[in-house]
């Protein structure tokens, strides 16, 4: 049982924590590790100004389209939970280029344009040693897919944990802490074979005190509110979470073998 005197100091401390932080946020926790998740920028092999643990490669492992399901059950949710998120298809394709192990190719809307201006070179319009022609793109290896799971915010946790060691006395400041969580799944398929050559979880957290504080994963900045909103940073640090465990899988990929070849048969025969 605490005592008035012992009740007292720890209200101090708390309180004091709570106002030294109003309207900030403890960095989004990758896999349980804190530290910031991602920042600076990346062109070719080269990335520079990294603020995060994202894990490199000395030599690209193929090339990677990055595609997003659509019409799964956990994106109509995303949509409709957090409407202030656009796609993460942008975020995935900067994580990778950053960390060197995937060349990224373009398969989404800029197809468009790509399509126009080897039309315009077939017309006539462009000019001469322009150079678009055909067998100039560059095939996608691999295709990338994510998907996420979502807790409920303000559920449990630290603040209830807190809540029921002051009982009633900082009820109020107890009901400002708030938990965000994320869980990606990464899944890479040969785009050749359709065979699924890995599948990678990962997660994240942040305790969310009445806000949270801007300035941060501004290697994001410009992509639709990933960098400015407590969902968007979270979410950013579960994908990294997720990219790394599966880089590290592929360090280490041997592939899978079946008995008289994949896509014979198979070794579980059906009766006659």
């Amino acid at each position: 049982m605490m005592r008035n005197g012992q009740r007292a100091f720890w209200m101090g401390v708390f309180m004091a924590g709570a106002l030294g932080l109003s309207g900030c946020a403890t960095t989004p926790t990758l896999g349980g590790a804190s530290g910031m998740t991602a920042g600076g920028s990346a062109a070719g092999a080269t990335s520079q100004g990294e603020k995060s643990p994202i894990e490199h490669c000395d030599a690209p492992l193929g090339t990677v389209a990055v595609e997003e399901d659509t019409g799964a059950e956990w994106w109509s949710y995303y949509r409709r939970h957090y409407p202030k998120l656009g796609s993460m298809i942008p975020v995935l394709r900067l994580i990778a280029q950053q960390s060197n192990c995937l060349v990224v190719v373009e398969r989404g809307r800029a197809m468009h344009h790509m399509k126009q201006e080897r039309e315009l070179m077939a017309s006539g319009e462009l000019r001469g040693g322009s150079n678009f022609s055909k067998g100039q793109m560059v095939a996608a290896d691999y295709t990338m897919r994510p998907s996420l799971q979502f807790s409920k915010k303000g559920t449990g946790g630290i603040g209830a944990a807190i809540g029921g060691l002051f009982g009633g006395v900082i009820g109020v400041a107890g009901s400002k802490l708030k938990s965000n969580e994320a869980a990606a799944t990464l899944l890479l398929i040969d785009n050749r074979s359709s065979v699924q050559l890995a599948a990678a979880t990962g997660s994240a957290k942040n305790w969310d005190i009445g806000g949270f504080a801007g300035g941060w994963f501004g290697m994001f900045a410009g992509i639709k509110g990933y960098s400015d909103t407590p969902e968007g940073k979270v979410i950013i640090a579960a994908l990294v979470d997720a990219y790394n465990n599966m880089v590290k899988a592929l360090r280490n990929y041997k592939a899978q073998e079946v008995k008289g070849g994949l896509g014979k048969g198979g070794r579980l025969k059906v009766g006659q």
